[in-house]
């Protein structure tokens, strides 16, 4: 892992592969963590270099204020485009996954000329907050039961590994894993602040950043090749906002998931992998 300089701020990237070798660049949503280490290596052999990289305010990224975050969505859009220039990759696949796949989406739509494929993982064309009214919204149930916990202490790994735990289970994703990534989050985090902790753990900076204008009435914009992920079982954002997606941007391809949530599942890294690579 190392930090590079783009657009003005330091992002904390982990590289795999050639660095010659064509660039998939990896949004995570907040943290690079968010992408599996078998989906970054399987690219790798490939014959891609994949870059995952933490979003500001988490990771070994730029880390100011992220309870009061003094730039917008496009600025991470921004930063995305300016990153595949410092890495020097030409036109990247850019892959978001969660949040990072609203970035993606508007990274693409803004900076065309960066990009030369995109892959959307679990996320949806609006920004947070309530969703259109042909859009599913979060599962109710599964979100009572998720916020109604007391919040962990943040000075506390082994409290912070047994919350994000928990929380995968209500979510139906794999508890064990989530532990074991939470942990690896809390030891990348720069310091214990709480409010730097929680905005790393599970990304609160964006319900506080500005999103707009309005990005999903331009998705027919969209011209390179585009694959959509989504799991069938995903209760954060189900996965009617993928068939959404799918069906606005034009020839994209829409990949179910059939027993994947919100996280991307080990069983399913190969068949992620396997798609992105015939994107290109």
């Amino acid at each position: 892992m190392t930090t590079v300089n783009a657009n003005e701020i330091t992002l904390g990237i982990e590289s795999f592969g050639d660095d010659d070798a064509p660039l998939v660049l990896l949004a995570g949503g907040t943290t690079m963590l968010s992408w599996p280490d078998a989906l970054c290596e399987r690219l790798a052999a490939g014959g891609r270099r994949a870059v995952r990289y933490d979003l500001r305010d988490s990771g070994e990224s730029t880390t100011t204020d992220p309870e009061a975050p003094a730039y917008t969505l496009r600025g991470l859009a921004a930063d995305a485009a300016a990153l595949v220039g410092a890495l020097g990759g030409g036109p990247a696949h850019l892959a978001g996954i969660g949040v990072g796949g609203m970035v993606a989406q508007v990274a693409v739509l803004d900076h065309p000329g960066a990009f030369s494929a995109l892959t959307l993982v679990g996320t949806r064309a609006v920004a947070p907050g309530p969703p259109d009214d042909d859009l599913p919204d979060h599962d109710q149930a599964t979100m009572s039961r998720l916020f109604a916990r007391p919040m962990p202490d943040w000075t506390d790994r082994e409290a912070v590994a047994e919350f994000a735990a928990a929380g995968a289970e209500i979510l139906g994703d794999d508890p064990v894993a989530a532990r074991a990534i939470a942990a690896r989050i809390w030891d990348r985090t720069p310091g214990t602040a709480p409010p730097v902790q929680m905005a790393n753990q599970m990304g609160m900076v964006f319900s506080r950043l500005d999103c707009k204008p309005r990005w999903r009435e331009r998705l027919p914009e969209i011209e390179v090749p585009t694959l959509v992920v989504h799991g069938r079982r995903d209760r954060f954002f189900p996965v009617g906002n993928g068939e959404a997606i799918a069906r606005e941007i034009p020839g994209a391809r829409l990949l179910v998931l059939k027993e994947a949530a919100t996280a991307i599942p080990d069983a399913a890294v190969g068949e992620i992998t396997e798609a992105m690579l015939t994107l290109g």
